[in-house]
């Protein structure tokens, strides 16, 4: 499976992407990154009106679109696993997007399919990816019948 996470902001090099570079070694799909530039504008609206721009247009056509922000909705690992399976049997490759520090414009909210959260709190961006690549390293060892500690 062919992943895309398309990013408002550039990864700088710190323990956040050091464990981003774990998790992406591990994983057997192949994740594709995009960074997108942040967003000018006097004002939030401006800026993530720019960045909405450019996340849409970076999206891999028919792509499955998952935005990640603290409103949206939880769901635990197996669930996430589960929803990857049903992607890959689907043939529908998912595309993760992670906003700006001004968060996404609601044309982005309308165009995912899925507005997911890692909870309620503001997580640093970079810290994000890490959590979404070990999270997609979950979900592989779940659905290839790895016992998992939780179940």
């Amino acid at each position: 499976m062919k992943i895309a996470l398309i990013a408002v902001g550039r990864a700088r090099r710190d323990a956040a992407a050091a464990l981003f570079d774990h998790y992406v070694k591990r994983i057997r799909a192949t994740i594709e990154v995009r960074e997108i530039a942040e967003g000018k504008g006097r004002t939030a609206a401006e800026r993530t009106e720019r960045e909405a721009a450019a996340l849409l247009a970076a999206l891999p056509k028919d792509a499955h679109v998952i935005a990640l922000d603290p409103q949206g909705k939880a769901m635990t690992s197996e669930t996430f696993a589960s929803l990857l399976g049903k992607l890959a049997e689907g043939g529908r490759a998912p595309a993760f997007l992670i906003g700006g520090a001004d968060g996404f414009a609601e044309e982005v909210r309308r165009r995912a399919d899925l507005v997911l959260s890692f909870g309620p709190m503001t997580w640093p961006h970079l810290m994000v990816r890490a959590m979404l690549a070990e999270q997609i390293y979950r979900a592989e060892t779940i659905l290839s019948g790895h016992p998992y500690h939780r179940a």
